[in-house]
C-alpha cells in the first residue's frame, strides 16, 4: 500500500487537486466585498485549519490501536499523523495572524476564540515530542505517547464546540449570504482546496510512513549482514521504532 504505482498515483492525484482548488481560490471564486484580495488566505487557513484538528484525532485513533493491540507500527502511524498535523499547526497559526492583521489591524486577537483555542490545543500537542524524548524505554515510551495521544485528542472536540458556543465569536466573516452558508462559487472553491488539503497530508503521511519503514527495513539488514557492530547506536529519539 505505500509504495509504487499507488502512492506515485496518489501524489499526482494531490498535485492536480491542490492546483486546481488554489486555481478556483484566485481567478474563479469572487473577490470579498469588505476584505477584498486577503479575503483570500481563506482557502489556506481554514482548510489547513481543519485538516490539522482531524489529524490529531487521527492520531489519536492510531493511537487506540496501538494500546489495543501492542504492535509498534500503530504507535508510528499516531507519531507521524501529530508531527505532520503539528507542521499544519504552525502554519494555521501564521496564516491566521496575517488575516488577523489584515482584517483587525492586530497581528493577534486575545479575546478572539478561534484563535485561542486553536492556540490551545496547538500548544498541548507540542508536549507530543519533549514526552517522547525524556523517555528512554522504548515500550514505555510507545505507552505513554499512546494515552497522552487519545487524552489530547479529546480536546479537539471540544475546541470546536468551545468556538461555536463563545459569545465573542468575532472571526472575520467572508461566507455569509442571505440564505446562509457559502456562496456557490466560494463553496466550490473552498471545497476544492479542503479535498486538496486533506489529500496533501495522506500524502505526505503516507511517504513519511514509507520513508520510515525503509530506514528501519535498511537497519535490518545492515544488522543481519555485518551483526550490531555495523548499526550505530540510534541513542534517545522522540521517533518510533520498529526494530527490536
Amino acid at each position: 500500500m505505500l509504495y509504487g504505482k499507488r502512492l506515485t498515483a496518489l501524489a499526482l492525484l494531490t498535485a492536480v487537486t491542490v492546483t486546481t482548488g488554489f486555481a478556483l481560490a484566485f481567478f474563479y471564486a469572487p473577490m470579498d466585498a469588505d476584505q477584498g484580495f486577503m479575503q483570500k488566505i481563506f482557502y489556506v487557513h481554514v482548510p489547513m485549519a481543519i485538516v490539522a484538528l482531524c489529524g490529531f484525532v487521527f492520531g489519536g485513533i492510531m493511537a487506540v490501536q496501538h494500546l489495543r493491540t501492542g504492535e509498534p507500527r500503530w504507535d508510528l502511524r499516531s507519531y507521524v499523523a501529530i508531527h505532520l498535523a503539528l507542521i499544519l499547526g504552525v502554519g494555521v497559526l501564521l496564516t491566521g495572524s496575517i488575516w488577523a492583521r489584515a482584517s483587525w489591524g492586530q497581528w493577534w486577537v486575545w479575546d478572539e476564540p478561534t484563535l485561542v483555542s486553536f492556540l490551545i490545543v496547538f500548544l498541548l500537542y507540542a508536549c507530543y515530542q519533549p514526552l517522547r524524548f525524556s523517555i528512554e524505554d522504548r515500550d514505555r515510551q510507545a505507552r505513554y505517547a499512546s494515552v497522552f495521544a487519545i487524552v489530547a485528542g479529546a480536546f479537539v472536540p471540544l475546541n470546536f464546540l468551545a468556538v461555536r458556543l463563545a459569545q465573542a465569536y468575532v472571526h472575520p466573516r467572508v461566507f455569509a449570504t442571505s440564505q446562509g452558508g457559502l456562496p456557490p462559487r466560494m463553496a466550490l472553491a473552498f471545497l476544492v482546496c479542503l479535498v486538496g488539503m486533506a489529500l496533501l497530508y495522506v500524502t505526505l503521511w503516507r511517504y513519511e510512513i514509507a520513508s520510515k519503514q525503509t530506514s528501519f527495513r535498511l537497519r535490518a539488514l545492515k544488522r543481519k549482514l555485518g551483526g550490531d557492530d555495523a548499526v550505530g547506536d540510534r541513542g534517545r529519539s522522540a521517533a518510533p521504532s520498529l526494530t527490536a
